[in-house]
């Protein structure tokens, strides 16, 4: 079972393929919000709706303003700045969501390299097999997967690791109360970068056209995509050993390409199903082999 030795009780599962579920998703939800606003706009809308209203329920956590500026700015124009430019032409909604799960390896060679944290040979490993399945895609770029588009994705990963390095660095904090006020650092640049690269005619026109079904895409973004998905992932964090709970993680690309097919119709052929076995393998590898490990050592010593 992916849990580990503790098992998630039925209805903290379901909170967890629930949470898995919204972030896997929520590919299709961007694809379906930059139909109407420039991608820059849309993350600044984003990150606005997460930081207001909640930022005057939750209190500022106690961590440096180094520090939560730091990971506002890598969290918001570097991981989903770098994702929206890619998913808006460069990079069809699943193979990103597939692609962006390199930041468990980014994460790992930064403590290495910033920590001193010391490689392990089943580390490399899965980094190995996962690379394999980046060179599968890199293989097969097209007009729904270009290089630029690989390359951004791979950006937004690398961010996303410099932000789980600064989490780390935080120490025990509220993640929701921390995801919450980074944003305000996230806002302004993003705003900022959108008004040089997008212009105040097309942020204005944007705004002003866009339907319905776009404001419900940016409020999911910011409401079900980083508050319900963070306070429930460290509502659960807080209640099981994380063994028991980061393995759901493996789950979102599935339901990333699975929801981009059913969806938007993005075809599946071989390559993509094999890029996909070789980046997954190495995900589960990388996540699941130190529980192995410990269970083995466990049964040897009840010996």
């Amino acid at each position: 079972m992916l849990g580990g030795m503790v098992s998630l009780a039925p209805l903290h599962l379901l909170l967890a393929l629930a949470v898995v579920a919204v972030w896997g998703t929520n590919f299709v939800v961007i694809k379906t919000a930059l139909h109407d606003l420039p991608p820059l706009l849309f993350a600044t809308l984003r990150f606005l709706l997460a930081l207001l209203p909640a930022a005057f329920f939750l209190p500022r956590p106690r961590v440096p303003l180094g520090n939560l500026a730091g990971y506002g700015l890598l969290i918001g124009a570097g991981q989903f700045g770098l994702l929206y430019i890619a998913v808006n032409g460069r990079i069809s909604p699943g193979l990103a969501s597939l692609v962006v799960q390199t930041q468990v390896f980014f994460t790992i060679g930064l403590s290495i390299w910033l920590a001193g944290e010391r490689v392990r040979m089943f580390q490399l490993a899965a980094v190995a097999i996962a690379a394999a399945g980046l060179g599968v895609v890199a293989l097969h770029t097209d007009a729904t997967t270009t290089w630029g588009g690989l390359l951004l994705v791979l950006g937004a990963a690398l961010s996303w690791s410099g932000g789980n390095i600064l989490t780390k660095q935080a120490g025990s904090i509220n993640m929701l109360a921390y995801v919450v006020w980074s944003s305000a650092f996230s806002v302004p640049v993003l705003f900022a970068l959108s008004l040089g690269f997008e212009g105040s005619d097309r942020i204005a026109r944007s705004i002003s056209q866009a339907g319905i079904g776009t404001w419900l895409a940016v409020a999911w973004q910011a409401w079900g995509n980083t508050l319900f998905g963070y306070a429930a992932w460290s509502w659960l964090l807080a209640r099981y050993p994380a063994a028991a709970v980061t393995p759901m993680a493996l789950l979102v690309p599935v339901f990333g390409m699975g929801a981009s097919a059913a969806w938007l119709h993005e075809p599946l052929p071989v390559w993509k199903l094999v890029a996909a076995a070789f980046v997954m393998a190495g995900l589960a590898l990388n996540v699941l082999w130190p529980r192995m490990r410990a269970r083995k050592v466990s049964r040897v010593s009840d010996l």
